[in-house]
């Protein structure tokens, strides 16, 4: 086990900066973090890489001493102080640094298959609920633009209760970019009301970030959840509201 004591160690430096979309992308790692989403994934690890297991005081490794398995991580053990830097999350609970993918580009050339789900929410909490409601409800693909967080961000992982890892994410354009073949429908505070739609099985859904809203999208039909006593939902209802009614309608076709 490779001890750490110093804030100047470059191991340290690198995993304190994955506790922001920007550190992520630099460093193509991100950190798991949380016993019951750490102990879950070692159930089911699927193809993902494993870098590091980082302990401290009172922790002991989640895997044997003298394991041999190759697949078996490196092991750090994180003076205290430190390690309350890196899990920022407050779980206090052994971390996993894990490899992070290179997402393909979403090809809007062609149209969509099956539902996917275009979000442009910078904010790592409601993305990764986002992504939790569009794995409940079968979206095939969640499209991120250049406006959106990263779906490995801490607070996207715990948001998502894991199903970050079980998504299939594209890269996209910035929204204002945004054109695409096939239909495209965007979720907005005015627009046809979800109750009264025929959900095409293959489409589009954009999702609106709250304040900005949404930019013109020429071709795109604007749709919306109809409220009374507020003024409108937030992203993340309103897209599970949607996500709900699409797959409650299409399941029930022949």
């Amino acid at each position: 086990m490779i001890q750490i004591g110093s804030a100047s160690n470059e191991h340290f430096k690198r995993w304190r900066d994955l506790s922001s979309s920007k550190g992520i992308r630099k460093h193509g790692e991100f950190i798991l973090m949380g016993e019951k989403l750490i102990e879950e994934f070692r159930h089911q690890p699927g193809d993902w890489k494993i870098h590091a297991e980082i302990l401290t005081e009172g922790l002991t490794s989640l895997w044997p001493e003298h394991d041999r398995d190759p697949r078996t991580p490196k092991r750090y053990f994180l003076a205290k102080e430190l390690f309350k830097e890196v899990d920022v999350m407050g779980t206090h609970f052994n971390l996993l640094v894990l490899e992070a993918p290179t997402w393909e580009t979403a090809d809007l050339s062609n149209p969509a298959q099956g539902l996917e789900l275009v979000c442009p929410l910078g904010d790592p909490s409601n993305l990764g609920a986002i992504v939790r409601s569009a794995v409940a409800f079968d979206a095939t693909a969640l499209i991120l633009t250049s406006e959106s967080a990263n779906p490995l961000h801490p607070k996207a992982v715990k948001a998502s209760a894991g199903a970050v890892l079980r998504t299939k994410f594209l890269r996209g354009p910035s929204l204002k970019d945004y054109q695409a073949s096939g239909e495209s429908w965007a979720l907005d505070m005015k627009g046809d009301s979800v109750g009264d739609l025929k959900w095409p099985d293959h489409f589009r859904l954009i999702v609106g970030e709250e304040g900005p809203g949404l930019p013109e999208l020429p071709g795109v039909r604007r749709i919306s959840v109809p409220t009374r006593g507020v003024e409108s939902l937030n992203a993340t209802v309103a897209a599970s509201i949607a996500l709900f009614d699409w797959k409650r309608q299409t399941f029930s076709r022949p």
